[in-house]
C-alpha cells in the first residue's frame, strides 16, 4: 500500500508511511486515510482490496468504529483487530487470498482469520465430531488452519470435471430406487423393489450387510452416524440405532432386535422420502402429510398438510422445504406455519428436491426434464421465491437431485447424469445478480436456461437415486445395479500438475534472481544492457514489416493446418 503525503518521512517495509497532517489520494484504486485536526476517518471509494461498490457502502455507512482509531494510525495494520476484521469479513475467499499476498503482516491476518471457518461451514458444513476416525473421514488433520482445511476441500471439488473409473456393483434383484451415501463412515445405502436395504463399503465396493425382506418397496433412505431409516410403501418408518464397535454401524441382517430396532407407523400411504437431523425425523408420503418425529421419544411432533402427494422434503434449521404436485413449499416446523411457497415450479411434478447447505437456495427437478434454482432468503408467503437459474439437461423426468458445493448433480428416466457447477450463480447472486428497491422487492436480469457442465452417458433407461460425496457419485436405475464413478484418479493427477507447477514457478524464479544480481554486479551487466538498448533503437528494422511478415506466417500456417 503506497501513500502519497504532504508532509512525510518516507516509505517504510510492510507497505508503512509515516503521516504528519493528512493525506491525498495518488491514484483510484490505492486506500489512504484522511486526517484534519483530531478527527480521524477512512475514505472508502476505493480499497487496495477492490471491494465491490455494495461492500464499500456498507463500510463507510458503519463507518467502522472509526471514532476510535488513534491518531497515529500509519497503514490498515495499525487498526484496531476488530476494526481489521470487519474489513476481512466483507471479502469472498478469493479477494481474502490476494489480500494475503500484499505484505507478511495482512498474510498473517488473512491466514488466521476466523472466517475462513465460517466460508467452509456455508458451502459443506462443519464435519462431524463424533466420528472414530475424524481424520480419515474429512480427509483433513487436526493440525491444519481452516484456511488450508478450506482451500484442500476446494481443490477436490475440481475434480469431477477430470478423468473417472466406474465400479458396477451387483447384489440387488430388482430395480434400485433409493440411494444414500454416507461419507463421514464411507457407506452407501440402498433400496428398492427387491424389499432389502443394502450396505456397502465406499472405497473398496464391496456389499457389507443386507436386511431381511421388508415387504414392501423400499422408496426411501436416510442415515446418520447414530441412526438409519428406511420408508415404503408399506407406510412404515424402519429405524435401526447404531451399535458402538460395528465397523458398518447398523446391524440390519440379524433378527428384530427392540433394542437396536424400532418401527413408526402414522402414514396413511407409501412413504417416498425421509431426512433427518440431530433431533428429529422427517417423513413425506403420498398421504399428503409431512410428518415431524422425536428422535427420542418416537412420537410425531407436528403434521403439515399438503394439497397432493408429497415427493422430496429437505429440512434446515427451523425450516422444512417440500414438493406437493407441482409447488414446492417451505414450513416452520416450530409454528407449523407456511413461511414461502412456489407455485407451478414444474410443468407436471417436482419429483426431486435439493437444498444448499446455508439453506437459502432450492433445487427443483421435474417432469418436464428441467432443473430450477431458487433463492428463498426472502420467506413471505405473499412474495414469490426468485428463479436464479434454469437447466433442460435431460429429456425425461428428472427423479433425483444431489448438491455438493459446487455441483449440483441430477439422474433422469433418459438413463444420463448431468454434473451442473453452481459456483459462479452463487457468486452472481450474491454480488450483482439482485438488488433490492425502497419497497424491498428483487430487482434482476432475466433467467437463460444454461448448459450443464457435464453429461454422464452410456446407461440403461430409468436412473432413479443419486448422491455425490468428496469425489465419487453414486447412482441406480432400473437396472438392479449401483454404479460408482470414482474420481480421485483425477484428484491424483491435478496434485501431480499442481506440484509439478509449483517446481516450474520456483524454477523461473530463481533465474530471474540469478539474471538480476548478474546485471547488478559491479555495473558491467548495466552498461552492456544499455549498449544493447541503444543499438536496438538504432537497428534500421522496419516494425511494420515485422508485424507484417509474423501475420502472413500465421496465415500460412492456418492453410497447412
Amino acid at each position: 500500500m503506497a501513500f502519497e503525503c504532504q508532509k512525510s518521512a518516507g516509505f517504510y517495509k510492510d507497505s508503512r508511511v509515516i503521516v504528519k497532517n493528512s493525506c491525498e489520494k495518488p491514484t483510484g484504486g490505492s486506500s489512504y486515510f484522511k486526517l484534519k485536526g483530531k478527527s480521524v476517518g477512512i475514505e472508502s471509494e476505493k480499497s487496495e482490496f477492490d471491494l465491490e461498490k455494495g461492500d464499500t457502502t456498507s463500510l463507510s455507512s458503519k463507518q467502522l468504529g472509526c471514532r476510535n482509531v488513534p491518531l497515529g494510525c500509519r497503514s490498515i495494520t495499525d487498526l484496531p483487530p476488530a476494526i481489521i476484521s470487519e474489513i476481512l469479513n466483507c471479502l469472498d475467499p478469493k479477494e481474502l487470498g490476494i489480500v494475503s499476498c500484499v505484505s507478511t503482516i495482512l498474510h498473517r491476518l488473512a491466514s488466521e482469520h476466523h472466517v475462513w471457518k465460517e466460508f467452509y461451514n456455508e458451502r459443506w458444513g462443519l464435519p462431524i465430531p463424533a466420528i472414530p476416525a475424524p481424520v480419515a473421514a474429512t480427509g483433513f488433520s487436526d493440525e491444519k488452519s481452516w484456511k488450508d482445511i478450506f482451500v484442500e476441500r476446494e481443490f477436490r471439488s475440481k475434480t469431477f470435471m477430470g478423468r473417472y473409473s466406474m465400479e458396477v456393483l451387483h447384489g440387488h434383484t430388482e430395480a434400485v430406487r433409493t440411494i444414500f451415501l454416507l461419507v463421514s463412515a464411507k457407506l452407501i445405502f440402498t433400496s428398492g423393489y427387491d424389499s432389502i436395504v443394502r450396505i456397502w463399503d465406499l472405497e473398496e465396493g464391496l456389499s457389507i450387510a443386507s436386511s431381511r425382506s421388508l415387504g414392501c418397496t423400499v422408496r426411501a433412505l436416510a442415515a446418520d452416524t447414530k441412526l438409519l431409516v428406511a420408508g415404503g410403501t408399506d407406510g412404515f418408518i424402519h429405524c435401526w440405532k447404531a451399535i458402538e464397535g460395528l465397523p458398518h454401524l447398523f446391524d440390519v441382517k440379524g433378527p428384530q432386535n427392540h433394542n437396536t430396532e424400532f418401527r413408526l407407523w402414522e402414514h396413511e400411504g407409501p412413504i417416498t422420502t425421509l431426512a433427518l437431523d440431530l433431533t428429529r425425523i422427517y417423513s413425506g408420503s403420498w398421504d399428503m402429510t409431512v410428518r415431524v418425529w422425536d428422535r427420542f421419544s418416537q412420537k410425531c411432533l407436528r403434521i403439515l398438510r399438503h394439497g397432493d402427494w408429497v415427493w422430496g422434503l429437505v429440512p434446515h434449521d427451523t425450516t422444512i422445504a417440500s414438493t406437493s404436485g407441482s409447488d414446492v413449499y417451505v414450513w416452520d416446523t416450530n409454528s407449523g406455519e407456511l413461511a414461502s411457497v412456489i407455485h407451478d415450479a414444474h410443468v407436471g411434478k417436482a419429483y426431486a428436491l435439493a437444498r444448499s447447505h446455508t439453506g437459502d437456495f432450492l433445487f427443483t427437478g421435474g417432469e418436464d426434464g428441467a432443473i430450477h434454482m431458487f433463492d428463498v432468503t426472502n420467506r413471505h408467503v405473499d412474495t414469490s421465491a426468485q428463479l436464479v437459474g434454469s437447466w433442460i439437461p435431460h429429456s425425461g423426468p428428472v427423479y433425483s437431485l444431489a448438491f455438493e458445493f459446487p455441483w449440483l448433480v441430477s439422474a433422469s428416466s433418459d438413463g444420463k447424469l448431468s454434473l451442473i457447477d453452481v459456483r459462479a450463480l452463487l457468486r452472481t447472486r450474491k454480488r450483482t445478480l439482485w438488488k433490492r428497491d425502497s419497497a424491498g422487492q428483487h430487482v434482476g436480469r432475466s433467467i437463460g436456461v444454461e448448459p450443464p457442465q457435464r453429461m454422464l452417458h452410456g446407461f440403461g433407461s430409468n436412473l432413479f437415486g443419486v448422491d455425490i460425496g468428496l469425489d465419487r457419485i453414486v447412482c441406480g436405475g432400473e437396472e438392479g445395479v449401483v454404479r460408482i464413478w470414482n474420481f480421485s484418479q483425477a484428484l491424483e493427477t491435478e496434485r501431480r500438475a499442481r506440484a509439478l507447477r509449483g517446481i516450474r514457478l520456483e524454477n523461473r524464479m530463481r533465474r530471474r534472481r540469478l539474471q538480476i544480481e548478474m546485471n547488478t554486479k559491479g555495473g558491467g551487466g548495466g552498461g552492456r544492457s544499455d549498449r544493447c538498448s541503444v543499438a536496438a533503437k538504432k537497428t534500421p528494422m522496419n516494425s511494420d514489416n515485422v508485424s507484417v511478415w509474423h501475420n502472413k506466417r500465421g496465415v500460412s500456417g492456418k492453410l497447412k493446418a
